[in-house]
C-alpha cells in the first residue's frame, strides 16, 4: 500500500521533470500518475478500496507579495521589488532556515551573501539539498516560513545584487 506522504512526494517529482506518465505496483497496490496538460490526477486501486487524489491549486503568493489596489504603498513597493534577484526553489521540498533545530539560521534579513553562501537547506526525500545564493548581495526579505513546503520555482529569498 501506498502512503498518501509518498503520493504526494511522486506527484511533486512527476510535476517537476518532462515524464507525462508513472505507474508502479506494490503489494498489490496499483498507482498511475498522469500529467495531461496542467493538472495532475491519481488514481490509487487497491482492493478493495479505490481513491482519487488531486492536488489542490497552488497556494497563494504570500500576503507580503499581493499588490492591493487600495493600499497607497503598492506602487512603491513594486518599484523597490523591481531591481532584486529572486532566490528560488530548484525543487520541491521542505525549506529549512538552519543545518539543525538548534542550530542559528544560515542568514538573515540584511546580511550579506556571496554566490557562494548557503542560504538554506531543501529537504526532498529524506535528502539535505544546500541552496546557496548564487548572487553577491543582501538579503532583502525571506519569503517562506522555517519548515515550510516550497514549490519548484517558488521564491524563497530576496536579494539586493551589489
Amino acid at each position: 500500500m501506498f502512503k498518501l506522504s509518498e503520493i504526494k512526494e511522486l506527484i511533486k517529482l512527476v510535476d517537476q521533470t518532462s515524464i507525462h506518465e508513472l505507474e508502479l505496483e506494490n503489494e498489490g497496490a496499483k498507482l498511475a500518475i498522469r500529467k495531461p496538460g496542467k493538472t495532475e490526477v491519481v488514481n490509487v486501486q487497491s482492493a478493495p478500496i479505490a481513491h482519487t487524489y488531486v492536488p489542490a491549486p497552488a497556494a497563494p503568493a504570500p500576503a507580503a507579495l499581493q499588490e492591493s489596489p487600495a493600499a497607497e504603498s503598492a506602487p512603491s513597493q513594486a518599484a523597490d521589488r523591481a531591481g532584486l534577484h529572486k532566490i528560488v526553489s530548484p525543487m520541491v521540498g521542505t525549506f529549512y532556515r538552519a543545518p539543525s533545530p538548534d542550530a542559528s539560521p544560515f542568514v538573515h534579513t540584511g546580511d550579506r551573501v556571496t554566490e557562494k553562501t548557503v542560504v538554506c537547506i531543501l529537504e526532498a526525500m529524506k535528502l539535505m539539498n544546500p541552496l546557496e545564493a548564487e548572487v553577491k548581495g543582501e538579503i532583502v526579505e525571506i519569503l517562506v516560513e522555517n519548515g515550510q513546503l516550497v514549490e519548484f520555482g517558488q521564491p524563497l529569498f530576496l536579494v539586493k545584487p551589489e
